[in-house]
């Protein structure tokens, strides 16, 4: 005679088991994780920023069980462009004991639809989704279901086959980490290989990753929210947004540089802090922003962006990657002679010029999936190695 399955364990969601979020939302359906606190997200209406941040990039759920069986109810949105390509469901990955395990979608949920040619926006509500992963081994392991990097994603219920505990602290040290969309994990694979997930696992470290896509623009309120984050190791990419945004001229762009990094250093006065510039983009290399959508690629199914700034307004203090580049690390050399723990890092020595012609930005703006992995990969030999910016042991 078979055997009944045991019955579902449906566990809380609670800060416990969640990792990488800032701020967990109560709502009508469950639990929403933001990569932004509350009064941060209060001091900026910008919808971009509030996309980008409840995109849980870096958050998982991590747990000890002995389940054999996993099923977790979520809530996505997604983002449809009109005239653009349909874009993929979410990935979930599943890590047991650090490996990977398996990976799952969400169909359903709710939808944005963006007409980019008019800037009208469009809701609807869709249907909760379950994800569901089997056949784990029945002995004790931390299990992790990384969720999806791009889509805003509500958490609503956990269940498994046997009891669940949050896992232990991992004994790993804190890495901090603030950049654009492509620290966000604009076009990686899937959540655990976005460039700041392999250069963490690279490097032993626990990720909280502030990439915001779209929005990496020295907003002091994101330096306030690095400031109060408990961290080890903190690292900010700088540039690309401010070119593409076309936010402020180079009179504003050093003050708030040195502001940016003083408030960091507000909470974490010794931390090893590595400020990286831009990875090569020839899009914006000499000629300023702002960055608009090609809309006559978008007539043929393609997402590309192109520059609109004209390069003679460089002369007026108009930003390009070139010169946030040169401007950076003059900025860094000045404040390291008092602060030895202040480290640059040149962008295109992830990424430059012999790598752009191997594997061009798809979109001209972001990099692929093979691209997140070559970055990922020099990060942490250049930050993790002995003589690193980020070198030493375990927290």
């Amino acid at each position: 005679m078979a055997s009944t399955p045991p019955p579902w364990i449906t566990t809380p969601l609670t800060e416990d088991i969640v990792r990488g979020a800032l701020d967990l939302e109560r709502t009508p359906h469950g639990l929403l994780p933001h990569r932004l606190p509350a009064w941060a997200r209060a001091q900026c209406s910008d919808a971009q920023l509030a996309m980008a941040e409840s995109q849980p990039s870096g958050v998982r759920l991590v747990f000890r069980t002995r389940a054999t069986a996993v099923e977790l109810d979520t809530l996505p949105t997604k983002r449809v462009y009109v005239g653009a390509p349909p874009r993929p469901d979410g990935l979930y990955d599943l890590l047991v004991d650090g490996r990977p395990a398996g990976q799952a979608v969400a169909a359903g949920g709710n939808s944005v639809i963006i007409d980019m040619s008019t800037g009208t926006v469009e809701h609807r509500t869709g249907p909760v989704a379950t994800l569901r992963f089997t056949g784990l081994s029945a002995d004790t392991k931390t299990v992790e279901i990384w969720l999806p990097h791009n889509e805003t994603t509500e958490l609503v219920a956990l269940r498994t086959d046997a009891p669940v505990e949050p896992a232990p602290p991992s004994g790993r040290r804190t890495w901090l980490h603030h950049g654009s969309s492509i620290s966000h994990g604009s076009d990686a694979a899937s959540p655990t290989t976005t460039w700041p997930v392999l250069a963490a696992a690279r490097g032993g470290v626990d990720l909280v990753n502030l990439g915001l896509g779209g929005s990496a623009l020295l907003d002091p309120f994101t330096a306030r929210a690095m400031r109060d984050t408990p961290a080890d190791l903190i690292s900010v990419k700088i540039g690309i947004n401010l070119v593409n945004a076309d936010v402020m001229r180079m009179r504003a762009f050093t003050p708030a540089v040195h502001g940016f990094l003083d408030t960091i250093r507000d909470g974490h006065p010794t931390a090893p802090l590595l400020v990286v510039s831009p990875l090569l983009c020839p899009l914006h290399e000499d000629t300023p922003g702002p960055t608009a959508y090609d809309f006559s690629r978008l007539a043929e199914g393609r997402l590309r962006f192109t520059a609109t700034g004209d390069a003679a307004e460089r002369a007026e203090g108009k930003l390009t990657l070139t010169a946030v580049r040169d401007e950076l690390k003059r900025v860094v050399e000045q404040r390291a002679a008092d602060d030895p723990n202040l480290h640059h890092l040149d962008g295109r020595d992830l990424y430059g010029e012999a790598d752009y012609a191997e594997l061009p930005l798809p979109d001209e703006l972001h990099p692929d999936a093979a691209t997140h992995r070559r970055i990922g990969e020099r990060f942490a030999a250049h930050a993790f190695a002995a003589q690193g910016p980020f070198a030493g042991g375990r927290a």
